[in-house]
């Protein structure tokens, strides 16, 4: 392949996953003749100094500070810096897991199809029961709402998916992620590569899988802020949300209609109903893709569980964007 390749891997505290990670990495360097470029904001669990001594061991591997620390700054300082080299950016997470020709796929289908961006399809792995649940929600429907790249495993032009790898040049077109938003910055950069005229193309050849936060606290809190960060993009460029984005926002009504409960019995009916739907089509995905996800029956009601906490921490930052809106200075 003769495609000039930049790789970019953002850290925070990844010391357990970083060094076999280059291993693959490198390997596939070699026969892209590609630059991998560790963007680290501000680890102090070692994982600076693995990539550092990596680094002096191989002329591809370099280490850049990324003092914003979120991921979407790291992609932008990474290009600033080496996109001058290369023709596609791929994107890595450095906590989950690739296959051995993940990166030369990805540059494959991108020459075949000669779209602006290629997107993979992500399935979501646990350990912990707890872990697993989350797993098993966001593998279905009930977890996801129907996400292309969530529940399907065919290729074809998508709105957003999981970002694995674009054009440098449709990348800088488009003026790069936008660094106010903490959440949802990829979705947000999908609506302007489209509005831009470039193709979001799903692809079949190959797919990552990731490991869902292992707490319920840590779950919440990535949900409300996927949930703030979906008001941001609706506001930002007038989107009209569609209907599995919009059905969410019912939750935090729900929640707190059931307040209301202490005068009549009937306000508490939709958190019942919410409630119980969860636990069942919970206990429906556990027995659906167990035991491909490891999910045992015994522990099947944990997805419903899992699936509400992430329906409520989205409609909750959601709404709480809303409502903070007219009090921020030029923000969405």
């Amino acid at each position: 392949m003769s495609a000039r390749v930049l790789i970019i891997v953002p850290t925070l505290n990844e010391s357990a996953h970083i060094s076999s990670l280059l291993d693959v990495l490198l390997v596939e360097a070699e026969v892209l003749d590609a630059t991998i470029v560790v963007a680290d904001g501000g680890s102090h669990d070692g994982t600076r100094e693995i990539v550092a001594a990596r680094a002096a061991q191989s002329t591809r591997i370099h280490l850049i500070n990324n003092t914003r620390r979120i991921q979407s700054a790291a992609i932008n300082l990474a290009v600033v810096l080496f996109g001058d080299r290369a023709d596609y950016l791929i994107r890595i997470d450095a906590h989950g897991t690739y296959p051995p020709d993940y990166c030369r796929d990805l540059v494959a289908e991108a020459e075949e199809r000669g779209v602006g961006s290629v997107v993979v399809p992500m399935t979501t792995k646990g350990e912990e029961p707890f872990q697993r649940a989350v797993a098993t929600a966001q593998n279905s429907p009930i977890g996801t709402g129907g996400s292309a790249h969530r529940t399907g495993n065919e290729s074809g032009p998508v709105d957003h998916g999981h970002h694995a790898l674009m054009r440098v040049d449709a990348f800088r077109e488009v003026g790069g992620y936008d660094e106010t938003f903490r959440a949802n910055e990829d979705a947000e950069l999908d609506f302007r590569l489209r509005a831009a005229g470039h193709t979001i193309w799903l692809t079949d050849r190959t797919g990552m899988i990731y490991y869902p936060r292992a707490t319920a606290g840590s779950l919440f809190r990535q949900y409300f802020g996927y949930g703030g960060g979906r008001a941001r993009n609706i506001l930002k460029h007038r989107m009209r949300p569609r209907l599995r984005q919009m059905a969410p926002l019912a939750i935090l009504p729900v929640v707190l209609l059931a307040v209301l409960s202490i005068w009549h019995w009937a306000f508490l009916l939709p958190l019942l109903l919410w409630g119980i739907g969860c636990i069942a089509l919970g206990v429906h995905a556990a027995k659906k893709y167990y035991p491909e996800y490891d999910m045992p029956m015994s522990l099947s009601p944990l997805v419903g569980w899992a699936a509400m906490i992430m329906h409520f921490a989205w409609s909750s930052g959601f709404w709480l964007h809303l409502i903070q809106r007219p009090f921020r200075k030029g923000a969405a």
